[in-house]
């Protein structure tokens, strides 16, 4: 997948080294290499340990945010959560540190696309992977949720994918533990997330549970078939609305899927938690029985 990595590089002869279009070449150990991509608040980087000679991602806070606490306790935040992972379906979390007044976490390197760019560039790309994305997006989530956390930000962007169609979970800023017994009955829940993919309960700051998770997870299959999140709208407040209030859009019949699977996605993405599948491990069950598309699609990517 070598042909994903088209940014340029400047290579500076008398040293060896690249230079970091900031002028940067080094943060505490790490060689940068290359941005991969920048987002409202970090810049990941592709870089190398040059104490283990480890390839390596870095997310970086950008300049207007390397003092913001907020920021800075949201990137702890995201290590101590990720760090204690280990399954082949979450990207792994290595180190948070601050070098030169810059806070950024060391993450392993894998590929630099998630979906949502692959889904930039046109769903023919993704159709042959859909399969393995439910299996592997459920194999990681399932995993996190085994481990007492919950996700709640999970959407296309926060899936990345490498040149076999592998893919890996990855952010955990917002992650928090699951909720138990008299903590469950009378707690609340902040409202945060991502408004195309929050579930109802999530945004009436309802105690959540694996189930939030599962509509996510079902907003973003749903967008990886048909292109576009399962609901659009000009304001925020009517996005949030019809995740309240509309009926649930149907992918039957919609580029070749199969009724079943169709059924599936539609269940995931329930009004009521209690009609979705209770865990993600249901979901690889009813997954596994199904077939996703009446004929499987040409591979393009």
């Amino acid at each position: 997948m070598q042909a994903f990595l088209f940014i340029s590089l400047t290579h500076v002869a008398q040293t060896g080294k690249y230079v970091a279009t900031a002028g940067r070449t080094h943060i505490g150990t790490f060689q940068l290499v290359r941005q991969i991509r920048a987002g409202q608040t970090c810049q990941l980087w592709l870089a190398m340990n040059s104490a283990t000679n480890q390839r390596v991602a870095l997310k970086i806070l950008k300049d207007d945010f390397r003092r913001d606490r907020n920021e800075i306790a949201q990137l702890k935040h995201e290590f101590t959560v990720g760090s204690q992972f280990n399954n082949p379906h979450i990207i792994k979390i290595f180190e948070f540190n601050v070098a030169e007044k810059i806070p950024f976490l060391a993450l392993e390197f894998f590929g630099p696309r998630n979906l949502k760019q692959v889904l930039n560039e046109g769903i023919a790309q993704l159709a042959p992977h859909v399969p393995r994305f439910v299996e592997h997006g459920a194999s990681g989530l399932g995993y996190l949720h085994s481990q007492g956390w919950l996700h709640r930000d999970v959407k296309p962007d926060n899936f990345m994918i490498n040149e076999n169609g592998n893919v890996k979970l990855i952010d955990f800023s917002l992650a928090q533990r699951s909720k138990k017994g008299l903590a469950r009955l009378f707690g609340r829940s902040k409202v945060q997330g991502t408004r195309s993919y929050m579930a109802p309960e999530q945004i009436r700051g309802e105690v959540l549970d694996e189930r939030t998770d599962v509509y996510s997870f079902g907003c973003t299959i749903y967008e990886l078939v048909h292109g576009r999140p399962p609901y659009t709208a000009e304001s925020a407040n009517d996005l949030l609305n019809k995740h309240l209030k509309s009926s649930v859009p149907i992918l039957k019949e919609s580029h070749g899927v199969t009724e079943e699977f169709s059924n599936l996605v539609s269940r995931l993405m329930a009004k009521d938690p209690k009609v979705r599948p209770s865990s993600m491990q249901d979901v690889l069950t009813e997954f596994k029985q199904i077939k996703v598309f009446r004929n499987p699609p040409s591979t393009h990517a």
